[in-house]
């Protein structure tokens, strides 16, 4: 006698278009994940990073680049934060001043009871800014320093800088156009890894 059989579906066997739906919602919910925690990070170390500095320390160390670090550098030692000034030129002035070193006024007013130094680092680079502070707190022996530079560049300067001095490294920030931010957290992003997986060293 024939039957007409039907073949048993395994128990098992999930229809595609269903695996295809979790499979989708599995990519969506890393992704989501991922962007999320990417996020997370970026408002840490660009957005919101640890700044502020005690009373007193013994040198501020304005690093060159974007936003208006300058006139904050100034008004911390019009205040008397600190007994020195250092002023970093770049590459090329970002004041109107060419890139030599020395002592001021030529990158800052004189401020009373307050030393100034202008300086070009070698590299031009956060590193060579880094450098040159480590060169000049051994130098004059401090031992507590106060970066001056814009939040996103806050937490790879405070990285730099301790690299290459071993005393107290503060950050305070000016601060940045809106328009700036977008540019400078990607530059930073790409700086930072460079900083910590290329150039691990003062």
């Amino acid at each position: 006698m024939l039957t007409n059989e039907v073949p048993e579906q395994s128990a098992a066997r999930v229809p595609e278009p269903r695996r295809q739906g979790r499979r989708r919602r599995l990519i969506a919910a890393v992704l989501a994940v991922v962007l999320a925690a990417f996020c997370g990070v970026t408002a840490r170390l660009f957005m919101f990073p640890a700044r502020g500095m005690p009373a007193r320390v013994d040198a501020i160390v304005m690093l060159a680049g974007q936003g208006d670090r300058y006139h904050e550098a100034l008004k911390l030692a019009r205040q008397h934060r600190a007994p020195y000034l250092a002023i970093s030129l770049g590459s090329s002035s970002s004041f109107g001043w060419g890139p030599q070193g020395g002592q001021g006024p030529r990158c800052a007013p004189g401020i009373p009871r307050v030393k100034v130094i202008c300086f070009a680092p070698d590299p031009a680079t956060t590193q060579g800014e880094a450098e040159f502070a480590g060169r000049l707190a051994a130098k004059y022996h401090w031992h507590s320093i106060v970066l001056v530079t814009i939040t996103p560049q806050a937490s790879r300067a405070r990285l730099r800088a301790e690299r290459c001095f071993s005393g107290r490294v503060y950050v305070m920030t000016g601060s940045l156009h809106a328009y700036g931010w977008p540019l400078e957290i990607a530059y930073e992003w790409a700086a930072t890894f460079k900083a910590l997986a290329l150039q691990r060293s003062c």
